[in-house]
């Protein structure tokens, strides 16, 4: 029998699994459709297929890892197994980092109001520099997480096999001075932008919002709603990555025992992040939010079609006898 805390786990990190990759891939076929329908994906657009590819991918190999480790740790703690997973595991979560880089990036130059030669540059060849910005992220991603394989180190644990017994055994595990560097590189660094991204949205918001940024009615235009979603969407995202990346030092550095509470709200953090971050972009996007709550009005017009039973009227049809009386 499990303990409760694997149980709780797994049950947390399935739902989680199946909410990424349904809300992720709804994303990404929105975008596909509209592709197929002949419209052009803006930067964004393109952006976001890209990170929730990156998503789906790092939420389907962190769950193969936590339920390998959770039933069978003697064959995940192998040196094959181990440094093929984690390594598989290092590369999604660094390019999503990145790709959230690219996100702030590209938002930011939609909104800004450009009066340097260089952000007007930037603005109007924005389709043009949002693809190379994608692919030096996977580029930085590569070359900081594949220096993994050749960078484990075997460390010895003590592991209790009755009250009065433990055993020694040699469990792989992360060089220090890789895993430094490469984390300050594609986790710090990012967030660093992220944050910076996000501050300078927030600064064009509270500069240019004015009157003229209102109508005759007093509702906001559509230039300063984009603003505000933009600053909402990159702050979320913001507190997102924050949580993920203090709960990630939390877990490596084991500063709460295995099975606690601490550990656990670690876990759920992390777990819940991919779905967290695809809900942001919806709501983030009218275009996606739109579709989304056309898809939820159509399944509950099938629903109550459904429970809806067809009305059926009985007649009763009363039927008059009449004696025949015999001639007198």
């Amino acid at each position: 029998m499990f303990p409760v805390f694997i149980l709780v786990s797994m049950t947390v990190l399935a739902i989680s699994t199946v909410m990424t990759v349904f809300t992720n891939s709804f994303i990404i076929a929105v975008n596909l459709i509209d592709k197929c329908k002949g419209k052009n994906l803006s930067p964004s657009d393109f952006i976001v297929v890209t990170l929730c590819l990156s998503n789906i991918l790092f939420q389907l190999i962190m769950l193969f890892n936590d339920y390998m480790s959770f039933l069978d740790g003697d064959i995940y703690f192998t040196d094959e197994v181990y440094i093929i997973s984690t390594v598989m595991l290092i590369l999604p979560i660094y390019s999503s980092f990145w790709f959230t880089v690219c996100l702030s990036i590209n938002y930011y130059l939609q909104i800004v109001i450009a009066t340097q030669p260089l952000l007007i540059k930037l603005k109007l060849a924005s389709a043009q520099v949002i693809p190379h910005l994608i692919l030096a992220s996977l580029f930085i991603s590569l070359a900081t997480g594949l220096p993994a394989a050749w960078n484990f180190s075997h460390d010895p644990q003590n592991v209790s096999v009755s009250s009065n017994q433990s055993v020694e055994i040699s469990v792989p595990s992360l060089n220090v001075v890789y895993l430094l560097p490469s984390t300050l590189i594609s986790c710090s660094i990012p967030l660093i932008l992220v944050g910076i991204a996000n501050g300078l949205i927030i600064k064009t918001l509270v500069i240019h919002t004015h009157k003229s940024d209102r109508n005759s009615k007093g509702d906001l235009s559509a230039r300063a709603e984009g603003r505000i979603r933009a600053a909402r969407t990159i702050s979320c995202l913001l507190f997102l990555y924050i949580s993920f990346y203090i709960s990630e030092i939390l877990v490596f550095i084991e500063i709460f025992p295995q099975s606690s509470p601490g550990f656990c709200t670690c876990l759920m953090v992390m777990y819940s992040y991919s779905p967290a971050q695809s809900i942001v972009l919806i709501f983030g996007s009218p275009k996606l939010k739109q579709v989304l709550l056309k898809v939820i009005h159509f399944i509950g017009g099938l629903k109550k079609q459904n429970r809806s039973a067809p009305t059926v009227l009985f007649i009763n049809l009363r039927t008059k006898e009449t004696a025949i009386l015999p001639d007198e």
